[in-house]
């Protein structure tokens, strides 16, 4: 153990001569370079001294003050070499080029491949021969040291990592590096002052360089710079450009849980995420006796649905180490951030609005009374579908024709049967006289139409009716005279009326119309007090005045088909049914789009209806319904239409795969006929 001691207690001894011998070398090269120093002072400045620090007396052609070395000392400092007498460089000055060739190809041909790949490695990359290159021995950092205490040139070698190698600079090179430092021109014969040189002869010269026109821009003011000018303007005015006004501070420190300083740091848009709630005494380790629950509370969370139990249940432990880890603290988490993520924030205005102020204010159906409501009598005779009805002018009589090929007429308050005519083909259409004195019906039957007295007014009225129904018997012209009548009026005796044969449509008889219907003609109706005349087609309506013989409006329903019209008694307002059930209104003075559309039928609409005094307005339906509506037209132009549904009629049946086929009001009370394809025609009443 002795010499263990011994050994151990050498080592330090050891180690401090060490220092002490490297302390002396360090201060007799400081005295060495010192001493050098003091011998190039009377003369020229050693050339070994850094040329980064100019002399005084220092310049570049007179006029570059600071040089890295004066132009005329430079042969004197690098020729008079240090002690040693060597030259100043070691190398061959090669004259410069700015030629590629001339540049010395590197030693090491690796490429861009990374230096840090060969560390472990015993060389450093391959020779154009493809041999390796070995790495020099590394000297330590003290050797290095002593070594370039003793060079006077050390401070002009670089290591050149890439090829292993030191490499010394030149005194171009040192004198190039240092003009760079200073931010100058590389070559010191540069002159960055030198006058201008104009090389283009003016003197004689009678055209310009370019014969192109000035362009506009040099003498029109842009309309780019004036719409800047004006968008500044407007943003001036606006507020959103401010002059004398400073910005605003920012707080460097905030209340990490206020909401309302956050949500105004970031702007009117961002709306902060809401807090997770903080724990509470129901939370902690050990809470009290009163929020911890019972096994009877227990067990009746488990009766609750799922989203009413509670999610954490308080429990009671001695200490903390006793707590085990919350089991649903991830879902909680994975929870917590889905909601930041996924939830939308965004700014409502919340405006509390009662949804029964929504619905129209439509008035009470009894404060609209009296309307057909009730079927009161119903009218048997027909054997086939009745199609088409008519009520005459006084209220009185009706006409009614049908499939049969029978038109007849009955007494409206006894439902008895007056009158029978048998067509011998379906009936198409009934009309009354518009007039009351002269009660004769019309019956379109085919290509025909028949003019019937029926016998139902006055011995004096009869009469008038009979000398009205006498003709003549016409004379059959030629097809080629361009005024060959529509039709041939002949006496039919065995009816006891008139009839009109249609034996040439394409030409008229009393007036030539100068427009064409564009389509299938579906209805027709006259305006009830101006000379207008209403023709639907399948898909619109069009209206032509008589007089200027021109089209005036043309009426858009946007409906799969058309079937029915009907004029509104006041003629600003008209009604049209369609095959896809649905029920337009049109205010001819607002649009010729409808006003409303009523989707009332689940069957196609056969015949719509006005009352002549009453607000009311009806609709029939293949679906076995009657529509009944309360339809008030205002005398002020500024008020719309009300229109309120009243009463659905039922009663019909089904025949042939058809309902109701036409519907018809009474002239002078609320009263609503309908005909079916059950044979029968009823009567509802208020």
């Amino acid at each position: 153990m002795k010499p263990l001691k011994e050994n151990g207690s050498d080592k330090p001894k050891k180690n401090e001569k060490d220092r002490k011998k490297l302390q002396k070398l360090v201060a007799k090269n400081m005295e060495e370079t010192l001493k050098r120093i003091e011998e190039a002072e009377p003369g020229t400045e050693s050339s070994e001294d850094s040329p980064f620090v100019s002399g005084e007396g220092d310049s570049d052609d007179g006029d570059n003050d600071g040089d890295l070395v004066s132009e005329g000392e430079d042969d004197d400092n690098y020729h008079a070499e240090d002690s040693h007498g060597e030259s100043d460089d070691s190398r061959e000055v090669v004259e410069e080029s700015d030629s590629s060739e001339d540049e010395v190809a590197p030693r090491n041909t690796v490429g861009d491949v990374p230096l840090e790949w060969y560390k472990d490695e015993g060389h450093i990359g391959y020779d154009l021969a493809g041999k390796k290159i070995k790495k020099k021995e590394r000297q330590s950092k003290l050797d290095s040291f002593l070594a370039n205490v003793d060079d006077s040139r050390s401070w002009r070698k670089i290591y050149d990592q890439y090829n292993d190698e030191e490499v010394e600079l030149t005194k171009d090179e040192t004198k190039l590096i240092g003009r760079l430092l200073k931010g100058k021109a590389p070559h010191p014969d540069f002159d960055p002052y030198a006058p201008y040189v104009d090389w283009f002869a003016w003197d004689g010269a009678k055209h310009p360089l370019s014969n192109a026109p000035e362009p506009k821009r040099r003498f029109i003011p842009s309309k780019w710079e004036s719409k800047t000018v004006l968008r500044l303007v407007r943003a001036i005015r606006k507020g959103l450009i401010k002059f004398d006004e400073k910005p605003k501070e920012k707080p460097r420190f905030f209340d990490l849980w206020d909401d309302s300083t956050s949500a105004e740091r970031q702007g009117l848009a961002y709306i902060p995420a809401p807090k997770a709630k903080l724990p509470g005494h129901d939370e902690s380790y050990n809470p009290s006796a009163e929020y911890i629950p019972t096994q009877e509370e227990i067990n009746a969370y488990q009766l609750l649905f799922e989203e009413d139990r509670p999610k954490f249940i308080p429990k009671q432990f001695a200490n903390m180490r006793s707590v085990p880890a919350y089991d649903k603290s991830v879902q909680e988490l994975f929870d917590r951030h889905l909601d930041l993520y996924l939830c939308p924030r965004v700014h409502k205005k919340r405006i509390n609005i009662d949804p029964e102020s929504l619905k129209p204010k439509l008035p009470s159906r009894r404060d609209l009374k009296p309307y057909p409501s009730t079927c009161y009598l119903e009218y048997k005779g027909h054997k086939g579908p009745v199609i088409t009805i008519s009520v005459e002018s006084t209220g009185q009589w009706l006409a009614s024709g049908s499939k049969d090929g029978t038109v007849r007429i009955w007494e409206i308050e006894t439902g008895r049967c007056v009158q029978i005519w048998d067509l011998g083909e379906p009936v198409e259409q009934v009309s009354w006289n518009p007039k009351p004195e002269v009660p004769m019906l019309a019956v379109a039957v085919g290509h025909d139409v028949f003019i019937l007295n029926t016998k139902c007014g006055s011995d004096e009225q009869q009469k008038t009716i009979e000398e009205i129904l006498h003709v003549e018997p016409q004379k059959v012209e030629d097809d080629s005279d361009s005024t060959a009548n529509v039709v041939t009026w002949g006496q039919d005796e065995k009816h006891g009326g008139i009839r009109l044969k249609h034996f040439k449509l394409s030409k008229k008889q009393t007036q030539r119309i100068p427009f064409k219907t564009k389509g299938i003609p579906v209805a027709t109706s006259f305006h009830p007090t101006r000379s207008i005349f209403f023709t639907a087609t399948k898909k619109d309506v069009r209206v032509y005045d008589l007089i200027k013989q021109k089209r005036i409006k043309k009426l858009d329903a946007g409906v799969r088909e058309i079937s029915s019209i009907a004029i509104h008694p006041g003629g600003d307002n008209a009604i049209v049914g369609s095959r896809d059930g649905k029920l337009c209104w049109f205010d001819m003075d607002l649009s010729s789009k409808p006003y409303k559309v009523l989707r009332a039928h689940k069957k196609d609409l056969t015949a719509v209806a006005y009352h002549r005094t009453y607000p009311l307005f009806a609709s029939c339906s293949d679906d076995n319904t009657a529509y009944v509506f309360h339809g008030m037209v205002y005398s002020d132009l500024n008020e719309n239409p009300l229109i309120v549904p009243l009463q659905i009629l039922r009663g019909h049946s089904t025949g042939d795969g058809r309902g109701v086929m036409d519907c018809k009001f009474h002239p002078r009370q609320p009263w609503l006929f309908t005909a079916g394809s059950d044979s029968l025609i009823k009567l509802y009443c208020h």
